[in-house]
């Protein structure tokens, strides 16, 4: 206060000097008292200029504007004869900062924070400005719960007329929620009820848990959660009367008041619908989930409303307003609601914009949307071109907005901004495999080539037991229905006796063309053409199985393999899947005319159910079935299915489930029948956000087994094991971490309960 009475006075005593001039023609101007500010800046705000004509008027706006530019803490204007003489006194100027004691927060994120508010190194010094930076940063200290915090800033003078500014902080001790009390609950325990809170005492056991950490914005949330859960048990009128937070004097310890009424129980006597109808009033009555009858809940009414409100957007009505209107009778704690429509005017999509797409072309991300320009606005279309620009797989994230047109009722633009991931790549990396050990690849591969959605692969694959090389190509749009077409020209050479697996080698050599045809928004139907030419290498030490085989059909043979298959895939994300369905039925024959005949017949199913915003449930199952037939009696053995491992039965040593070889050592052989099933419940690693796209963890069971041709499907030999996984697309690839305990091991399995894989895609 002192301090602006002392500025008002120089102020004044300035506007009064002023006042005792009588008007002249301003032949020149002289400034005084400059340091380090040059005469040209004050001539800038200076409103006066050479020629014109000063008058008491204009003394008051020069004093004013030079006052303002905050250089100055003085400014007198004298005249002698027709020379206008200003005389300034400047403030001084920062000649260092120093900060002090600060260990939460960094010295360079403290001194960037005052460089934004004006009070660094070489500006002018305001001590206005530095008590605001004292108040900021006392604010700073008390959201992190140092409410014991002390800021003693000091200002030391120094030549040239400039100053050192020192802030000493003394941080003192965090502090903590002590307890929270729960005033005016008769119906729920306090126990219950402050589970519901992200804040309070902190657990003995819960060491690096910043749960006592008190915050106003989580004590909001807090208090929200408490009164839904509440409205959603049927308590209407259920009421947070006051909260009280108070600090000991130590300022180290917190306690926190909650008074509640909690009311009485509403039941919901039944419900209408009123307002404009545009969707036929059945389908509404439809969505609406109060049953008259039940408990009141919160939670029901709004879930109606927004079902509405979402059906509407459907058919254009993006702006649509349902309002649900209860009519309360307290005698008799009973409660009906009005359900008012007011969709609005129907809106239409004037243009759809793209940004961020640098190196995709426009027409890649245009033929993945459902909503069109010129097309009544269709929010169930939106969400679903959003989820396919997602799968692409080009862009880390897709956010769609639709802003109103200015000076328009009826009309919105659909804004997609995405933002690219790199998708040419040069791999040169290693991996580790339960079944094949350490992985040694290189790659080039571009699958967005040119931006135009198109993808070229040349790969090389080494492990112990496989070498594979494969170029492919892929047109998903080859025609404009979307119909995709690909090409590959691929070369393998499997060691089994490297893979566990009973002793043979077999090369393999082919090219293929392969199309997709898309049936609708999630089923497709896809085919392909192959000619494989297989070498089959086998000795006397090599399993009875290839040895036989050989012997009947020779060690080389030449295959026609034509594919056949039909998916069904909703899945909401491609890497970390959330909701949707996958199926997937699969048929691979060995055509009438190759060497070898077969056929193999695979079925998938999985499920995600998001439970919660943090957690997720899957089931997964999958069958498999193979034979031969017309000159092949069996499935040829390179063929037969697989299990154990951490792709189909974690807990149990890669591909050792099954049938075994009659010649020592007895090495799996798998079989041509094979049931698979997985249930999981998913969420992020504790720490991190709910919605990190690329890691999280599972506790997961397992269940499979193969059996071989001449043994019945017996679900009683099922092998079964229980465990934990984490899950992390990482940046040196998928990365995978699995511990499970068998549950239904027979005596003779290979048991392994730590499994890993690197660069191998997650299951």
């Amino acid at each position: 206060m002192k301090r602006f009475f002392a500025a008002l006075l120089i102020f004044a005593c300035s506007i009064a000097l002023v006042q005792a001039m009588e008007s002249f023609v301003v032949k020149d101007i002289r400034v005084e008292g400059l340091q380090r500010i040059s005469a040209g800046t004050v001539f800038n705000y200076l409103p006066t200029k050479v020629g014109d004509t000063f008058t008491e008027a204009k003394s008051q706006d020069a004093v004013r504007a030079l006052f303002k530019t905050g250089f100055f803490r003085d400014v007198q204007i004298a005249r002698d004869k027709d020379v206008l003489i200003v005389t300034v006194v400047e403030r001084p100027s920062i000649a260092g900062i120093k900060i002090v004691g600060t260990k939460e927060m960094s010295q360079d994120d403290l001194k960037k924070g005052l460089k934004e508010i004006g009070l660094a190194e070489g500006r002018v010094f305001n001590k206005s400005l530095l008590e605001r930076v004292e108040q900021e940063l006392r604010q700073q200290y008390f959201s992190r719960g140092y409410y014991a915090v002390v800021i003693n800033p000091t200002v030391t003078p120094l030549e040239r007329n400039r100053v050192d500014i020192n802030i000493d902080v003394a941080e003192g001790k965090v502090a903590r929620i002590r307890e929270i009390n729960l005033v005016g609950n008769s119906l729920f325990t306090d126990k219950k009820l402050l589970k519901m809170f992200t804040i309070g005492p902190k657990p003995w056991y819960a060491f690096f848990s910043s749960r006592d950490k008190y915050s106003k914005q989580k004590l909001e949330g807090d208090l929200e959660r408490l009164r839904n859960f509440y409205q959603d048990q049927g308590f209407l009128e259920f009421s947070i009367d006051s909260t009280q937070v108070s600090i000991t004097p130590d300022k180290e310890s917190i306690y926190i008041s909650i008074n509640i009424t909690e009311g009485k129980k509403y039941t919901v006597t039944g419900y209408k619908l009123a307002g404009t109808f545009v969707v036929p009033e059945a389908e509404l009555n439809k969505l609406v989930t109060v049953k008259p009858g039940s408990f009141f809940s919160r939670k029901d009414v709004t879930e109606s409303s927004k079902k509405i409100t979402d059906r509407l957007a459907n058919d254009g009505y993006a702006f649509a307003n349902v309002n649900a209107i209860p009519d309360v009778d307290k005698e008799k704690s009973q409660v009906s609601f009005t359900f008012f429509v007011d969709p609005g005017r129907r809106v239409y999509v004037r243009r759809i914009n793209f940004s961020g797409n640098v190196a995709t072309r426009d027409e890649v991300l245009r033929r993945e949307m459902r909503q069109f320009e010129g097309g009544w606005y269709n929010a169930e279309k939106i969400q679903r071109s959003r989820v396919r620009l997602q799968r692409l797989g080009f862009f880390d994230d897709v956010n769609v907005e639709t802003p109103a047109v200015p000076g328009t009722a009826d009309q919105v633009d659909l804004n997609v901004a995405v933002k690219e991931r790199p998708t040419g790549n040069l791999l040169l990396g290693v991996g580790y495999s339960d079944t094949d050990g350490f992985l040694l690849n290189a790659s080039v591969t571009q699958s967005n080539l040119f931006g135009s959605g198109k993808e070229l692969s040349v790969s090389f694959d080494n492990s112990r037991s496989t070498t594979n090389f494969n170029i492919r190509y892929v047109n998903p749009y080859y025609t404009k229905d979307g119909i995709s077409r690909g090409f590959n020209l691929f070369s393998s050479t499997v060691d089994a006796s490297r893979a566990d697996t009973a002793a043979y080698t077999v090369d393999t050599q082919g090219v293929g063309v392969f199309f997709g045809i898309p049936l609708s928004e999630d089923n497709s139907i896809n085919l392909g053409a192959d000619v494989e030419k297989i070498d089959l290498h086998v000795n006397s030490s090599s399993a009875q199985v290839a040895q036989d085989f050989v012997a009947k059909y020779g060690s080389s043979n030449t295959v026609f393999k034509a594919t056949l298959g039909w998916s069904h895939d909703s899945l909401d994300n491609l890497l970390l899947p959330t909701s949707g369905s996958l199926q997937r039925v699969t048929a691979e024959l060995g055509v009438p005319g190759s060497d070898i005949e077969y056929y193999k017949l695979s079925y998938l199913a999985g499920r995600y159910w998001p439970l919660s915003s943090y957690f997720t449930f899957k089931v997964k199952t999958e069958l498999g079935y193979g034979n031969g037939y017309g000159n092949s009696t069996n499935l040829p053995f390179y063929k037969n299915y697989f299990a154990g491992g951490s792709n189909t039965v974690r807990g149990y040593r890669s591909n050792s489930l099954g049938p075994k070889d009659v010649l020592p050592p007895n090495d799996p052989i798998g079989g041509n029948r094979r049931i698979l099933g997985n249930m999981e419940l998913l969420f992020p690693l504790p720490g991190t956000s709910s919605d990190n796209k690329s890691i999280r963890l599972g506790l997961f069971v397992d269940t499979g087994m193969v059996y071989g041709v001449n043994e019945r499907t017996d679900l009683s030999q099922l092998r079964s094991s229980a465990g934990i996984a984490f899950n992390w697309y990482s940046p040196v690839g998928p990365l995978s971490f699995s511990y499970a305990v068998p549950l239904r091991d027979k005596p003779g399995d290979r048991k392994e309960s730590f499994q890993f894989t690197l660069g191998v895609p997650l299951r």
